[in-house]
């Protein structure tokens, strides 16, 4: 089928799984063609020998271990042939350089890594002669080593610990890494103490097997909430609202009273040494209080009636996921997608790391590759790439959960649903609408990249900044992510409308904001109660969790320290738990939007019958029955 253009109509009319065409298509072309750049620096980092660098390891003087090279001007001991020498070597492997995170020892391109240690120079020369590895650097003849002026500075530091190569990067490993002690400290910052470190790692080794099974456990809760909290839902809704009015009545209450006691008891000496502040603020803390009181219980009863809409939205949303099983499995596509790039993107980062010209330090006199000239902007438009496709990735998922969620709901007989509507929203993504999530998710990428870069000033600037700028600093930030929420609502809802019309990426924006503006008081209801649902949700996941591994953990004596594996598999049962029920929050947001299209163009009557579930009708109906009496 060959895509077509249409010329919008003056007037929307939804049209719900009709009229596909491609939108957005120089979007599409436009993002192509960013991947393809994306590719090509990849291509250019292995062709320039940056991939060969960071893989196979260089020494000191720009030499490529393990193959013949090439001189390199201004530079001595380049251009040697390393065919026979594969690993790299470090002479001082300790001497690590805590800001820049990485070693500034002297490396040399040896054929064998010492397995044991070597305490003198006569152990160097030994090892030198009996496996023809010379671990001094190369102008240093291996049988001189002993009485050669230079062994202090080009010979590696004694004793020489024991190593072994890394499995892929050929680098010679010391099988003692407490030298390592400085740079672990750096990184993580809150061990103090390598005894701690070791503890808490052993534990870890320790409890894998409990570990694993507890993360299994939550993906396992996680899905199940997914299906079951349409049925706990009006409980919680209920609660929560029971909470907040009787928390807020309480605060305001004792407030009162508070100020009451003051005026009647209050001790005349101590008042006069306070003064009249103190009553005059309990007055004003008491007042504000019973305003606050007096707009939430007014709230509270004028939103009451769109509860019920809030919990047959959850009912409708179990529902889904019952009818279209596959749903659940969208996190893992997601996930997956996304470590296959984000491995992808820092592989091709550590080639740029590799890649460019040789450089002497100035410092150390260690030869170093640099990206110069136009060439380091390649490093900002690999950062560029970051954001903006791991933002298409995240929008591919929203899009494809929405068009299953609109096939499922314009369907009147559900028996007559496609047998893989995930599939289907697949497809159809993939065949007319990737142009459009290319635009949502670079709109994402404009707010989100600022974000970045000031959060990074605001770090490099912690405490050298004034305090006026550093206000400043934090309210753009703010405002900033304010603005990326929004849009991101907003987005979610343009993928809904598109996946319900095919239309473009703007024109889709403005008709859902034109849904939602009209139907804000239920947007406001929804997203407070629901959102704080799905919260406990969350808490509920990660606190049986954790409860099921102090269990287990505790259980077993051996396990000293199962602080940081508890803490482990807490946080991975969160972020299992705020993926899964993500995706709920998506299929309830795109479920209103078709309810609120359902109710604004469809009145039940012969011809214009509703769309929508018989659950959501009578939550519609409960909400209209008592409007009048407002």
């Amino acid at each position: 089928r060959v895509c077509v253009f249409v010329f919008q109509r003056t007037k929307r009319e939804w049209r719900p799984l009709e009229d596909r065409s491609c939108t957005d298509l120089p979007w599409f072309l436009l993002f192509t063609v960013f991947c393809v750049g994306m590719g090509s620096i990849c291509g250019f980092s292995i062709v320039t020998g940056g991939a060969a660098r960071l893989v196979f390891g260089y020494d000191s003087y720009g030499n490529t271990c393990g193959q013949r090279n090439e001189p390199i001007e201004g530079i001595r001991l380049s251009g040697l042939d390393h065919t026979d020498r594969k690993f790299v070597f470090f002479l001082d492997p300790c001497n690590i350089d805590i800001v820049q995170r990485k070693i500034r020892s002297l490396a040399l391109c040896v054929s064998l890594c010492p397995s044991e240690e070597l305490a003198t120079y006569q152990d160097l020369k030994r090892f030198a002669m009996l496996n023809g590895s010379e671990l001094c650097s190369y102008e240093l003849a291996g049988h001189k080593y002993p009485g050669l002026p230079e062994r202090f500075s080009k010979c590696p530091k004694l004793p020489v610990p024991p190593s072994k190569p890394l499995p892929v990067f050929n680098r010679c490993t010391p099988l003692d890494i407490s030298c390592y002690a400085k740079f672990a400290e750096a990184v993580v910052t809150f061990v103090g103490d390598n005894s701690v470190l070791h503890r808490l790692v052993a534990g870890v080794a320790a409890s894998k097997e409990i570990i694993i099974g507890l993360c299994v456990l939550a993906l396992g809760l996680s899905m199940i909430l997914m299906v079951i909290i349409r049925y706990i839902s009006a409980v919680l809704v209920w609660i929560l609202t029971s909470l907040v009015v009787l928390g807020s009545l309480a605060g305001t209450s004792v407030l009162w009273w508070l100020y009451i006691d003051h005026r009647l008891y209050g001790n005349e000496e101590a008042a006069a040494a306070v003064g009249k502040d103190s009553g005059q603020a309990l007055l004003v803390y008491a007042a504000a209080a019973t305003v606050f009181t007096m707009i939430l219980l007014l709230l509270m009863l004028f939103m009451r009636k769109r509860v019920a809409l809030t919990v047959a939205l959850f009912a409708v949303a179990g529902k889904v996921f019952v009818q279209l099983p596959l749903l659940s499995l969208q996190p893992f596509v997601t996930f997956t997608a996304l470590l296959l790039f984000w491995s992808y993107w820092a592989l091709t980062l550590l080639f740029l790391g590799t890649s460019g010209n040789p450089v002497q330090n100035e410092e150390t006199g260690l030869t170093e590759f640099r990206l110069t000239g136009p060439l380091q902007y390649l490093t900002w438009y690999h950062a560029v790439g970051l954001v903006w496709i791991t933002e298409f990735i995240l929008a591919c998922q929203q899009m494809t959960v929405a068009g299953a969620v609109v096939t499922y709901y314009f369907t009147r007989d559900k028996n007559r649903l496609p047998v893989t509507p995930i599939l289907s929203s697949v497809l159809r993504l993939v065949r007319y609408h990737l142009g459009t999530v290319a635009k949502g998710a670079f709109i994402i990428t404009l707010v989100k990249i600022p974000r970045l870069i000031l959060m990074y000033l605001h770090n490099q600037l912690k405490g050298k900044e004034n305090a006026c700028a550093r206000c400043l600093l934090k309210t753009c930030i703010c405002c900033l992510w304010c603005l990326e929420k929004c849009l991101n609502y907003l987005n979610q809802n343009a993928y809904a409308a598109t996946a319900i019309n095919s239309t473009s990426f703007c024109t889709s924006a403005r008709d859902a904001f034109v849904i939602l503006v009209e139907n804000a008081l239920r947007i406001a209801t929804i997203n407070a109660i629901g959102d704080f649902v799905l919260f406990l949700g969350k808490i509920l996941i990660v606190t049986a969790t954790a409860f099921a591994g102090v269990l287990l953990l505790n259980s077993q004596r051996d396990y000293a320290e199962w602080l940081l594996p508890l803490a482990i598999v807490c946080l991975f049962s969160f972020l299992a738990a705020h993926c899964f029920l993500s995706v709920f929050e998506i299929v309830v947001d795109v479920l209103f939007l078709c309810f609120a299209v359902d109710t604004k163009y469809n009145d039940g009557s012969p011809g214009n019958e509703f769309f929508m579930d018989k659950a959501l009708m009578a939550g519609d109906q409960r909400e209209e029955k008592e409007e009048p009496g407002w």
